[in-house]
């Protein structure tokens, strides 16, 4: 369906529930491309905007019924609420739905839109990204969310950071990627768990037989060093994670040991986000061996705010002096004295660091050297839906004793009590 004739249809739609045109939802729909396929970004942290509302989601998905050419749905930052989240529920269930791409990132669904957007998915093949970050769904949702993966095959990115989900909700999710053949990225990042190492527990086993995932996101998940060895015995004999988010828990020196440790182990993962940790000088020295050791493959490090001084920080510089493999280095937030200045102006005037593959940039004065801020981060994320008509990877469908991991899901939620 051409774009224009999809504008005027949103217009008939309205004249017929009687309801005022949303002039934001019009003038999206009257820029689309005419041919081809596209996402349809309606996010509302727009200025000069009207916020999507349930009726305009209702009014929407009328217009985008048995369209071929709308793929992806940017909808962040509105207000939509789980009667907003039935209309879109119905839109994914069509039996020729052409949505791959669904971003309803800070709205307000709660656990029962969850549960229907759960609902909606047991059966939908063509799906690829959920993204629902921000959204208050709780450990309902979260449960809900756990039990669709049972049954879908097709989903390869979720993001549920932010949620409320509890250390039930999570343990579920992690236990469905003990066998999930499709998720390649997942963001669970700021739960309310009561217990912070239970969880790590599961995740190690996740880790050690999964062989799908590439991107993990954990950041302010309240791990100490003890969930992070727990971690680390799986990410020993993992093979397909590349990306590894840690930033904003209580990772030392310790932790930073075990982290060291299973980087001369792995030979997959590439990008370790440390930030906003505590790991000091001792663990900047033990990650600075791990980059040197001939094995390493991380490419991308981050230890931005790790209260690291000179004497980590020059490590850091040496190792990345000698070792081309690590590209991207991240160090903004510690104590940055003149030595550590000028370790890192030359790596970037010799070229061994770009500057746009860091965050400081030198300068000097009266004869100083200092380093600046430059607003550059690690990639986020590495791997990312096409919503636009390129082709992704085909995934392979559910191993044949998914009925047995089923069953382990079934048990862990009958046995476990889940009351808080």
């Amino acid at each position: 369906m051409a774009a224009q004739s999809t504008s005027e249809l949103y217009k008939a739609v309205c004249a017929e529930r009687k309801v005022k045109v949303n002039p934001y939802v019009s003038q999206s729909l009257k820029k689309t491309p005419l041919t081809g396929k596209f996402t349809l970004k309606l996010p509302g942290n727009v200025r000069q905007v009207q916020r999507l509302s349930d009726d305009d989601v209702l009014d929407l998905c009328k217009c985008l019924q048995h369209n071929k050419c709308v793929t992806g749905l940017d909808l962040r930052y509105n207000n939509i609420t789980n009667e907003g989240v039935e209309h879109l529920a119905k839109l994914l269930q069509e039996e020729k739905s052409s949505l791959s791409c669904l971003d309803l990132m800070f709205n307000d669904i709660q656990a029962n839109g969850a549960q229907v957007l759960a609902s909606s998915l047991q059966g939908n093949s063509t799906l690829l990204s959920l993204r629902l970050s921000g959204n208050k769904i709780g450990r309902g949702g979260g449960l809900e969310l756990a039990s669709m993966l049972q049954e879908n095959c097709a989903l390869q990115e979720l993001e549920v950071a932010d949620c409320d989900l509890d250390t039930s909700s999570i343990i579920a999710l992690i236990i469905m990627l003990q066998k999930n053949k499709a998720l390649c990225s997942v963001d669970i990042s700021r739960p309310l768990l009561f217990s912070h190492q239970e969880w790590a527990v599961h995740c190690s086993k996740m880790l050690a037989v999964n062989s799908s995932l590439m991107e993990l996101h954990l950041g302010r998940m309240g791990m100490t060093d003890t969930g992070i060895e727990q971690l680390t015995e799986g990410l020993g004999r993992n093979h397909s994670l590349r990306y590894l988010d840690l930033c904003s828990n209580h990772v030392t020196c310790d932790g930073a040991f075990h982290l060291a440790m299973m980087l001369t182990q792995n030979r997959a993962l590439e990008i370790l986000d440390l930030s906003s940790n505590q790991i000091g000088d001792g663990g900047a020295g033990y990650l600075s061996k791990a980059i040197t050791c001939p094995r390493s493959t991380l490419k991308e490090l981050s230890v931005c705010r790790n209260n690291i001084t000179s004497e980590g920080l020059l490590l850091l510089a040496q190792a990345v002096k000698s070792n081309s493999t690590l590209t991207h280095m991240y160090i903004w937030g510690n104590h940055l004295e003149e030595p550590v200045c000028q370790a890192f102006k030359e790596l970037i005037s010799s070229g061994r660091l770009h500057p746009e593959q860091t965050d400081v940039s030198p300068y000097e004065v009266d004869g100083h050297v200092f380093l600046a801020e430059v607003f550059q981060r690690l990639r986020k994320p590495v791997y990312n839906i096409d919503c636009n008509g390129t082709d992704v990877p085909t995934k392979t469908a559910a191993s044949p004793d998914s009925t047995a991991h089923h069953g382990q899901l079934k048990d862990y939620l009958n046995c476990k009590d889940l009351s808080l």
